[in-house]
């Protein structure tokens, strides 16, 4: 196995695949801080001994195995907690156990500074502001030993060492006290620093989600979604053609008249209520909204692949719209009526322009739904032969009429009354 393969394997060990990814980070951290403490140790027993002084070995090698111990209690239970509460405090302790074993700062050389990766790693494995206890204990203990070596340093004063021992022993301890506060400050404030960067980061990436998110549901608003996504993904002209879809305008008779005495703001409103309304009615229908013309509404179905019976769906959403305007005048207080035509047929639908663009229907079918709007009888559904074709079996029509359409000549319609008592039920699909 390769030396990093190794590193990486063993820093992975304990991690669990449900942890997130700081968590993932606090477990590899300690592991690889127990892996290399233990070889730093065995490293610092093995030059002691080959250079000459000779002294118990017991409280380090109790150290070693507690720490090889502890780390392979967690790699059997997971108990993160567990492990890196006693993991530090064998980091913080056994140290100055060490040094205390062996006599004081100067004889020990300076062991008791093994102790700081105690606070740097509750920095890393707990957070800045639970470090505080690990490092005011990680100097605490500092100046406990200098304070026992400073007034046990007389017994202990060589013979023709011109620095008295109790000032060596003393600068000892303020060294180590002094570059252990500077470290651990310094990694505690960038922790801080870092974390609040992280914060700004992820406060930054949710606002620009919420405007994401907010953008989307805008597109959604304008364009069907197959289309909108289409769009987001390349700049190339979108045009579809289709060879059945059912198109259907509802067009207000007299608006223009009854606009005529009312301000532009109530105008907007009585507009705005009712082809909200009809939002609401072509959203529960699964129809697709295309546009608002002047004070006509148009409405498709057959765009979206996955919609079900989509001319009934049509034929059912006319007679909502219009039994809406006739029983709810909180959103039809002007008591106005609608002229309702539906016609099948082939289409060509595309997004048309670049800038404020829309997306729209052309061909004759839409032309036909059209006219046959304009030349309908207030209150009553008009569709044409295809349509009455397909929706015979579910709706009860009038006897057929000819009508003379601009540009179609005469035109056979019927008018569609309501749905068949018998008729089979089909559950229309909404469209997310």
């Amino acid at each position: 196995m390769r030396r990093g393969g190794f590193f990486q394997a063993f820093g992975n060990t304990g991690i669990l695949p449900e942890d997130d990814a700081e968590t993932r980070l606090k477990k590899s951290l300690l592991i690889f801080a127990s892996g290399l403490v233990s070889l730093g140790s065995m490293l610092w027993l093995f030059l002691y001994w080959q250079m000459g002084p000779q002294f118990s070995t017991t409280v380090p090698f109790a150290f070693q195995i507690l720490l090889v111990a502890n780390l392979l209690v967690f790699f059997k239970t997971g108990n993160f907690d567990l492990f890196r509460y006693s993991q530090l405090a064998l980091f913080l302790f056994a140290p100055f156990v060490i040094q205390w074993g062996i006599g004081n700062f100067i004889t020990a050389s300076g062991t008791s500074l093994w102790g700081l990766l105690a606070p740097i790693g509750a920095v890393l494995c707990f957070g800045t502001r639970e470090s505080a206890a690990w490092f005011f204990a990680y100097i605490f203990l500092t100046a406990l030993s200098g304070f026992f070596d400073y007034y046990l340093a007389d017994s202990l004063q060589p013979v023709g060492q011109s620095v008295p021992i109790r000032v060596s022993v003393f600068f000892f301890a303020l060294n180590f006290a002094a570059i252990s506060s500077i470290v651990y400050l310094l990694l505690r404030y960038s922790t801080q620093e870092k974390a609040k960067t992280q914060a700004a980061l992820e406060e930054t990436h949710r606002l620009l989600q919420d405007e994401q998110e907010r953008s989307e549901r805008l597109l959604l608003n304008i364009l069907p979604g197959p289309i909108a996504e289409r769009l987001k993904r390349d700049q190339q002209t979108i045009a579809d053609g289709f060879a059945d879809v059912t198109v259907m305008f509802v067009d207000i008779v007299n608006f223009t008249k009854v606009a005529e005495g009312l301000t532009p703001q109530q105008v907007f409103a009585m507009l705005n209520r009712i082809f909200s309304s009809f939002d609401e009615l072509a959203e529960q229908f699964a129809s697709e909204k295309i546009k608002t013309i002047g004070d006509a509404y148009m409405v498709a179905g057959g765009l979206n692949n996955d919609q079900g019976n989509y001319s009934k769906a049509i034929a059912d959403l006319a007679l909502a719209m219009r039994d809406l305007l006739h029983r709810d005048f909180s959103v039809n207080d002007m008591r106005l009526e609608v002229r309702i035509g539906i016609g099948t047929g082939p289409v060509v639908a595309g997004v048309v322009g670049k800038k404020k663009f829309i997306y729209d229907l052309w061909g004759d079918t839409v032309n036909l739904a059209s006219r046959i709007t304009s030349e309908g009888v207030p209150g009553m559904i008009q569709v044409d032969e295809a349509t009455h074709r397909r929706l015979a079996a579910y709706f009860e029509f009038h006897e057929p009429q000819v009508v003379y359409l601009k540009g179609k000549g005469n035109t056979t319609v019927y008018r569609l009354i309501g749905p068949r008592q018998s008729a089979p039920v089909i559950p229309h699909l909404r469209q997310d």
